[in-house]
């Protein structure tokens, strides 16, 4: 049953590759699909095939590649943060205002 379920796995990870592969390539002749999407691609690429590496035992090179990949999303997510932090703090003010716990 394990063999199955390695096989599924592989299958799923080579579509995925093969996806993120075609779309990189139709956006380098051109294509623009997602164009927001592309630069959330590679570094989401990096961490999966990070966190792939820790799986397969190759720890160092694992760890390498969630940090680099983790700090480039996070750099790019930098907007989203700060607006949900700035709600954040409007909804616990409001809550304070009105004398109850926010959590």
């Amino acid at each position: 049953m394990s063999e199955v379920n390695e096989s599924e796995q592989t299958c799923r990870l080579a579509l995925l590759l093969i996806t993120f592969g075609s779309l990189i390539l139709l956006n380098k002749m051109g294509f623009h699909f997602g164009h927001h999407l592309m630069g959330f691609l590679f570094p989401a690429a990096m961490v999966g095939l990070g966190f792939l590496g820790l799986k397969n035992g190759k720890s160092i090179i694992g760890w390498i590649l969630i940090v680099l990949g983790g700090m480039i999303l996070l750099g790019k997510l930098s907007g989203l943060i700060g607006i949900l932090i700035a709600v954040g703090l409007i909804w616990y003010g409001v809550s304070m205002l009105r004398g109850k716990k926010a959590y």
